[in-house]
């Protein structure tokens, strides 16, 4: 066990931060695709806290609140990423298309999603009013999905058992899918918020497909594009639209439809309320 942890801390610390961070700064594609999400966060926590100064029922606000949480993450995502602190260097296993090279792993992107992609489900869950038993179901397997994919972009030992992981990680996100497309799509028209529930639903299935895209084809998984700097710009592109962009569309909608979303078509007891 110890030896285990050991052999993850000596593969990440091969680097000083110190030496991550010039790395970082000296590549423009790399460090621009950081910093340039460092200022989109910092505007979409300006611009959602603006939005959210006339919203004034519980389940409205407890939309809104999750909502902000996903640029609040982002920014501190991202500046451990430019900083070099949630950034390591990995040695990537016989088989792989870069085996015996030392690859530079952003694991801290894994922490994002862990964190942010839960308020995104939250905040949809409110939105369609969905029972409590589907939304733990659905952000436990997002959950799920990030850090198996953070175990995927980690594992050394084995090329066989990183894309072992992969596979159980899309696994999880099938189980996410499902539920954005098919059960919670229903709750969603019984609560009056189909229209706008229909729209973020597509904008969130598909830029979520981006992403286990990039890893397979980038440089974690089959290495086809071998540029972490192109690698961490199809991340971060991925990002503005799935967190920022469709933050603004669900809470302008909120904010013009309070009434709509306070009062939820649906009656049944299990489903989520901000009153319970």
């Amino acid at each position: 066990m110890h030896a285990g942890v050991l052999e993850v801390g000596n593969a990440l610390l091969q680097t000083t931060q110190s030496d991550a961070f010039t790395q970082i700064q000296n590549d423009a594609l790399l460090s621009s695709s950081l910093w340039v999400n460092i200022a989109l966060a910092g505007l979409a926590i300006l611009l959602f806290v603006y939005m959210g100064r006339t919203v004034t029922s519980s389940r409205a606000r407890f939309i809104w609140a999750a909502t902000l949480m996903v640029p609040l993450v982002s920014i501190s995502s991202y500046l451990g990423l430019v900083s070099g602190l949630t950034v390591g260097f990995i040695e990537m296993p016989a088989g792989h298309a870069l085996a015996g090279q030392e690859v530079m792993s952003q694991w801290g992107r894994y922490l994002t999603w862990a964190l942010s992609t839960p308020m995104i489900l939250l905040a949809l869950g409110l939105l369609a009013d969905v029972d409590r038993g589907s939304l733990f179901t659905v952000i436990a397997a997002d959950i799920g999905m990030c850090v198996t994919g953070l175990a995927a972009a980690l594992v050394t030992s084995s090329y066989m058992i990183r894309w072992a992981f992969y596979v159980v990680s899309c696994a999880f996100f099938v189980v996410v899918l499902y539920a954005l497309l098919t059960e919670w799509a229903d709750a969603a028209s019984e609560a009056g918020t189909g229209e706008i529930f229909s729209t973020l639903r597509v904008m969130t299935v598909v830029l979520w497909l981006g992403y286990p895209i990039i890893w397979a084809l980038g440089v974690e998984g089959l290495a086809i594009v071998e540029s972490v700097g192109l690698t961490s710009w199809g991340y971060s592109a991925l990002d503005v639209f799935a967190k920022y962009v469709f933050a603004f569309l669900l809470l302008r909608w909120v904010a013009a439809n309070e009434r709509t979303v306070t009062t939820s078509q649906r009656t049944g007891a299990g489903s989520v309320s901000a009153d319970d």
